[in-house]
């Protein structure tokens, strides 16, 4: 090969290798698509033409041929398991030991330095497949399974694929064997799943049966990502605590978590533990405990092994979030929208602290891509997370079931129903009873109109006894129609009519989100109120302006033209205004352009207990930030409230900056 070809190949995958190291390691990118991919194609057909790959070129993880079987490959140190605590006093016995066999030490070497009181590192306990990666002179030259400890299968082929292992490292001055975790992260799966023709069960089989699978390219397929935590075997170079360890992996450009907690007692050992078991759920990947190693690697040493685990380290099991048991029964409920959303019922079962025996079917696309048609009467997957209903992954069992018979008739009134994609719909939108009183109860809860005093008890009352069938039937209402009504007393009566005059002024935004707009929420339809500040400009709008709009695709400014096209819809609102209901924008306040939120796109997610994220939205507004309802690229900000779910693990895995202290943040709105 001349050697200016050569020249050039090795420069682009320097540049490729550095880009993808700053996107896959740090989730920090540095180039856009359009430059990665122009650089990329440039190399492809270097190697084309040329008819040589070099040893470290990133087209080399794109899978290769088809492997014939694994070939079995001894490390060259042990890879140990690590000792188990269940449970506090599990922790506090093995520190116990940790402390006896300290002394015992320093008192058997009274010559010796003694051995220093113990600090301690707590890291991630991944769920995924072991790996161990030995690079010679800085090259990557096996990769292995953990096997028994001592012999695994080698797997260098489908490691390769994996962007965030680097095919070369700086250090060049003798051979290392570095262990750490395959995982897919948690959107990933999500993502492949939603259109896999055979959908992944769960993350940890996902990323095992990926890497042990011997077709690479299927490896590939799946996007994994590694963290990377040990070094097992090492020629030319020594630590003296976790922590240099630890840099030295990042300085060689291994992907490191960026969690992990250095403390120096037991009792902050089981705070920090304690934490992570409530943060766990709101990880971007599966990790089913903690692991407790001491930072000396001199104590280490000493401390030494049993014939199964190190002495020195300990791994603290959580309660499990996914397990299995038997699938008993699905019941069809209609949503205010008129969806039929599948419930399944299962056997009881104890899962994360609690009993679990409704779980979650999305619609009956879900029940198909999961292969649970044939599945009542057998065992399936289950997962709990973010304090919701649990979630059926898949099935457990090969045997079939029981069919599950998908509904022609909707539950409630009997209405033939319509399929729209994978969702059942009724059409029945005046004479179907649930998706009256969700309808009503929506437009009265408290982001909507925020009618207080209103609950869907209230709805479900009014709509038998006051034949209240539509919103604008509540502003109809007067004393004489409620007084008469069991359980409404004088006050409950006069209270509940002083909130229905109330919530006539709430302004435009919340009113459009109490009508209950399709495929629109708060965000949408508070840009549409900021955008148009009238009604009347909403209702008149067309699908072409609608969709140059801010998050506005195609399908949403259909949803939001076809509902103001309804006469039936007409004809509410119009009474409703008829009826006092204001529905104005708020007035504009002064925005200020001087803010750390200045110019910044910002995104709420989770609980917030300072104030309501209504109120953050107003506020970081008024510093002039554009505060957006989904999590993307040009995101700035996350402000992350409790039990904050996908958007926050959408945040991670974009490298966005995240602020998950309310006191903080309001310090910084101040």
């Amino acid at each position: 090969m001349e050697q200016a070809l050569q020249a050039r190949m090795e420069q682009l995958i320097a540049e490729i290798n550095r880009l993808n190291y700053h996107y896959y390691t740090l989730d920090n990118p540095i180039a856009s698509d359009k430059e990665y991919d122009a650089l990329y194609d440039e190399l492809v057909v270097l190697e084309r033409e040329s008819g040589v790959v070099l040893p470290d070129s990133p087209t080399l993880r794109v899978g290769g041929e088809l492997l014939e079987g694994f070939v079995p490959h001894r490390h060259l140190s042990r890879l140990w398991s690590l000792d188990k605590a269940q449970n506090a006093d599990d922790l506090l016995a093995w520190n116990q030991r940790v402390l006896k066999t300290i002394a015992d030490y320093n008192a058997k070497h009274p010559d010796e330095l003694p051995l220093p009181d113990p600090s301690y590192v707590v890291e991630y306990k991944f769920d995924g497949l072991t790996l161990n990666l030995t690079y010679e002179g800085g090259r990557l030259v096996q990769a292995a399974t953990r096997g028994n400890g001592v012999i695994g299968e080698g797997i260098l082929a489908q490691v390769k694929t994996i962007r965030s292992v680097p095919l070369t490292i700086p250090f060049k001055e003798g051979k290392v064997e570095i262990q750490g975790e395959g995982i897919m992260n948690l959107s990933v799966l999500e993502a492949y799943n939603t259109t896999a023709a055979e959908p992944l069960k769960n993350a940890r089989n996902a990323a095992a049966g990926a890497l042990r699978n011997k077709n690479p390219q299927t490896t590939a397929e799946r996007k994994l990502n590694a963290y990377f935590y040990n070094v097992g075997y090492a020629e030319g170079i020594t630590f003296n605590t976790h922590m240099e360890m630890a840099q030295f992996l990042r300085d060689n450009q291994l992907k490191v978590n960026p969690y992990s907690a250095y403390l120096s007692t037991i009792d902050e050992v089981l705070s920090e533990v304690s934490r992570l078991a409530e943060e766990r759920s709101s990880l971007d990947y599966l990790i089913d405990g903690a692991v407790i190693k001491l930072t000396d690697m001199r104590t280490r040493e000493a401390l030494g092994y049993t014939d199964k685990f190190p002495r020195w380290a300990v791994a603290f099991k959580f309660e499990a979030e996914e397990t299995t048991t038997v699938l008993e029964s699905v019941n069809w409920e209609v949503g205010r929208t008129g969806k039929i959303t599948p419930v399944a019922r299962v056997e009881a079962v104890e899962l994360a602290g609690v009993t679990v025996q409704n779980c979650t079917l999305n619609n009956i696309g879900d029940i198909e891509r999961k292969g649970l048609k044939h599945a009542l009467g057998t065992r399936v997957f289950i997962r709990r997370s973010n304090d919701v209903i649990p979630e059926i992954l898949g099935r457990a069992d090969e045997e079939d079931g029981e069919e599950i018979v998908f509904p022609t008739a909707c539950p409630a009134c009997g209405t033939l129903l319509e399929q729209r994609g994978a969702h059942l719909f009724c059409n029945n939108k005046l004479g179907c009873k649930p998706q009256t009183i969700g309808r009503i109860a929506h437009f009265a809860s408290r982001d909507a109109m925020d009618i207080e005093t209103f609950s869907v008890m209230t709805a479900e009352q009014l709509y038998a006894e006051c034949e209240v069938r539509d919103p604008a039937d509540l502003y109809a209402l007067g004393y004489d129609d409620l007084i008469k009504l069991e359980r409404f007393g004088d006050k409950k009566a006069r209270n509940l009519l002083e909130a229905l005059e109330k919530s006539k002024s709430r302004d435009l935004a919340a009113f459009l989100y109490a009508l209950g707009i399709p495929n629109t929420g708060k965000a949408t339809t508070k840009m549409l109120a900021d955008h148009y500040r009238s009604l009347d400009d909403i209702m008149a709008a067309e699908e072409d302006e609608l969709v140059g709009l801010p998050d506005v695709g195609a399908i949403v400014a259909e949803s939001i033209t076809t509902f103001f096209r309804d006469p039936v819809i007409r004809a509410s609102i119009d009474r409703m205004r008829a009826l006092g209901v204001k529905a104005e924008a708020e007035a504009r306040a002064e925005v200020r352009s001087d803010s750390l939120f200045s110019g910044k796109t910002v995104v709420l997610t989770g609980t917030m207990s300072i104030m309501t994220r209504d109120e953050a939205a107003k506020r970081l507004e008024a510093l002039g930030a554009k505060v957006s309802g989904s999590v993307s690229k040009k995101t700035d900000y996350v402000i992350a409230g409790e039990k904050a779910g996908s958007k926050l693990k959408k945040a991670a895995e974009l490298g966005i900056t995240v602020i998950d202290n309310e006191e903080e943040f309001m310090k910084l709105l101040e």
